[in-house]
């Protein structure tokens, strides 16, 4: 994933981006950006790792150095970013949050002759910023450059341009990721996150359409292509990455999550299987939220019986290094015995993705004297790993809980038969259920409903991404 946070200000702007990307933190864990224009010092870049190191830490020292009235700043899990570019366009500073599934096509389709070269990283791989940027010199404006790049990628890619004159704002053709526009007296900001530029001073102004694209300045907005008929925002926006104070489409990110527990709740008592515990609890951060509307609706008493030590290891994926991570995952778990010993737990999660920490935590449960260990998740199976924001990608879709325990029970066969077993009401819905508690030591497991989840978010079911869970395009 990634955030970005952009300003253009009659008085210097760099401590509002700064804390505008601050606020994006929670979306990446890999590396971090800031360029500031100024007419007289011309393009400030810096870009830092935050592997090890929050964003604040590695960008307070440049701030001295940084002046000027616009600027933008990035969180990115991908690759370095903001980049400089200088073509027949002009001289701009871009970034881009997405995902590119076809580099490798687009780079020996359209730059396979002798006068095209691409950086590579470490890794031999090309920066996918490079590339849209050079999907978008293509063209002879940077608008029709924009359309070009999006029209091309197989994937997402929204995208913010820095130029001497403002910010041009493209949000993806479909609209996986959202865009939000903030205005103050002093100025102008773009954001993917709503509550980043309230606490700047900022109040809500605009919010992009599906493949609009506009330049922001200090004082208004240029709309310079419409946008398009077709969104497919991404639901995982509301059930788990999305800040809870955060707004997409009018839509709240904490209500959607106390709703959210209440339907599943609802819906489970409905069909007689809700089961008889001392506490209801969440699953650190995301999950409580869920977790208090499950228990407003079910009666039951919501408790903490474990906390998440974050002074230190603030964010549960990081670091990369998967051994590490668990381990870290593990040491962060403080448990409070009073809440655990001897109780019936029912944890509702945000998600269950690959089960490797889940079931470090249920393990951890048992071991400070847990009776029972019930778990719900606030969405469906994920069945396939996104390939558009890189939420739940996979090197294999076999890495997924549900689709490896598909195929344990059925094989080949079992994978053409993926609706029925995310249906918990099938007779195969039940056989993945019994299967992942008997893989996980869970009493009992339960898994949002499509429908239900979708009734939380309140938007119209077309205009919502769930390729993870379905499949669907």
């Amino acid at each position: 994933m990634g955030g970005f946070f952009g300003a253009v200000c009659k008085r210097d702007c760099v401590l509002d981006v700064f804390f505008g990307a601050d606020y994006h933190s929670h979306l990446g864990t890999r590396r971090a950006g800031m360029v500031i224009y100024d007419k007289d010092k011309g393009f400030q870049r810096q870009i830092h790792s935050i592997e090890n190191t929050p964003f604040r830490t590695k960008f307070e020292k440049d701030l001295e150095e940084f002046h000027g009235f616009s600027g933008m700043s990035c969180i990115s899990d991908n690759d370095p970013q903001p980049l400089l570019v200088r073509s027949h366009l002009g001289i701009f500073a871009i970034v881009m949050i997405g995902a590119i599934n076809n580099t490798d096509k687009l780079i020996n389709t359209y730059f396979s002759d002798h006068g095209h070269q691409f950086m590579v990283m470490s890794s031999g791989k090309v920066n996918q910023v490079e590339l849209v940027a050079a999907l978008i010199n293509q063209k002879d404006t940077l608008v029709e450059g924009i359309r070009n790049a999006q029209s091309l990628i197989d994937g997402s890619a929204t995208i913010l341009i820095l130029q001497e004159d403002g910010i041009i704002a493209a949000r993806d053709r479909v609209g996986r990721l959202p865009i939000l526009v903030g205005k103050s007296e002093d100025g102008m900001c773009v954001s993917f996150e709503s509550f980043a530029y309230q606490k700047l001073g900022y109040h809500d102004h605009y919010e992009l359409g599906p493949g609009e694209i506009v330049r922001i300045t200090t004082d208004e907005i240029e709309q310079l292509a419409e946008p398009g008929e077709k969104m497919k925002i991404c639901a995982f926006l509301w059930s788990y990455y999305g800040y809870p104070n955060s707004n997409y489409e009018g839509r709240n990110v904490e209500v959607m999550r106390y709703t959210n527990g209440q339907i599943m709740a609802r819906d489970e008592a409905a069909r007689g299987e809700m089961p008889e515990v001392d506490y209801v609890a969440g699953v650190p951060d995301s999950g409580i939220p869920h977790a208090i509307g499950y228990s407003n609706q079910s009666q039951k008493p919501f408790a903490r019986p474990f906390v998440k030590y974050t002074p230190t290891w603030p964010r549960s994926f990081m670091p990369t290094n998967q051994e590490v991570r668990n381990r870290v995952a593990k040491m962060k778990q403080i448990p409070v015995p009073e809440l655990i010993q001897d109780k019936k737990l029912l944890f509702v999660d945000d998600s269950i993705v690959r089960g490797t920490q889940l079931r470090e935590t249920v393990e951890f449960l048992y071991e400070n004297g847990a009776k029972e260990v019930h778990m719900r998740s606030a969405c469906p199976p994920i069945m396939y790993g996104c390939k558009y924001l890189n939420f739940s990608s996979s090197n294999s879709d076999m890495e997924l809980l549900a689709r490896r325990t598909v195929q344990n029970l059925e094989g080949q066969q079992g994978q053409k038969h993926l609706q029925e077993y995310a249906d918990s009401t099938t007779k195969r819905g039940k056989c993945l259920l019994k299967a992942i508690c008997d893989e996980m030591g869970f009493h009992s497991l339960g898994y949002q409903s499509l429908d239900g989840l979708l009734e939380a978010i309140g938007l119209d079911r077309d205009k919502v991404c769930t390729y993870c869970w379905t499949g669907e395009e």
